[in-house]
């Protein structure tokens, strides 16, 4: 892939907490190179340590064209036409590296319900702009979440992912052009992997400047889980 969110954003952590990248203060800024280019992250740390970080992504959100309509993704999702919203929230591809299909869904049930039908998925989706799907309702299950998501990726192997960076960098392009407010910076926090049994918190920040999108930065914490060690 040219461009994964959540490694980078783990990547910098883990090196940083095992001291192979020197902290320089609350922010430490580095530069992983990715194929999408070079990717400036930031690492937050808090008495020493390093807490969070945050990736800002290397290419603006790209739009891509017209997907197919909502009785056909409905169809590929094994839902129902009336669990999609309507304008201004319709489906739409956005990249910021690797393109995705944002359907937004009426209710968290409903994100919850969706199934991927692979057969109506390859007819419907399989040649598109956009094969990996990236669904999301404004009905948060946590105190301080704004979405709640799941993403399918069967074009990459991926059944179902507990956390994508990539997407939701591009989903900062989706809800930025959508957003009223003409300049500033906007947040939202997007929770995703709940029916996974694997939740994760994905904070998205990005800076509009007269209407347009200037910058997408993903993060968050991270959580050491194992380490292990190869002999050769």
């Amino acid at each position: 892939m040219p461009f994964a969110g959540h490694p980078t954003v783990g990547t910098a952590w883990v090196l940083a907490h095992l001291g192979e990248i020197p902290l320089t203060g609350e922010t430490t800024r580095i530069v992983l190179e990715e194929g999408v280019g070079p990717v400036p992250v930031g690492i937050f740390t808090k008495d020493g340590r390093p807490v969070a970080s945050q990736l800002t992504a290397a290419r603006l959100p790209e739009v891509g064209p017209p997907p197919p309509g909502p009785h056909a993704l409905a169809a590929a999702l094994s839902l129902e036409t009336v669990d999609l919203v309507g304008p201004p929230y319709v489906p739409e591809a956005v990249s910021c590296g690797v393109p995705f299909l944002f359907v937004p869904l009426r209710d968290r049930a409903a994100v919850a319900r969706a199934r991927l039908n692979r057969q109506e998925w390859e007819r419907v989706l399989g040649s598109y702009w956009a094969t990996e799907i990236f669904l999301f309702a404004f009905d948060p299950e946590l105190p301080g979440s704004d979405l709640h998501a799941r993403m399918f990726a069967p074009k990459l192997g991926i059944v179902e992912d507990p956390a994508t960076g990539s997407a939701v960098s591009a989903l900062g392009g989706y809800l930025g052009v959508r957003d009223e407010r003409a300049d500033g910076t906007l947040r939202w926090v997007v929770e995703q992997g709940f029916e996974m049994g694997r939740p994760s918190l994905l904070e998205l920040e990005i800076d509009k400047r007269a209407g347009a999108v200037v910058e997408v930065r993903v993060g968050g914490p991270s959580v050491f889980v194992s380490d292990g060690a190869m002999e050769v």
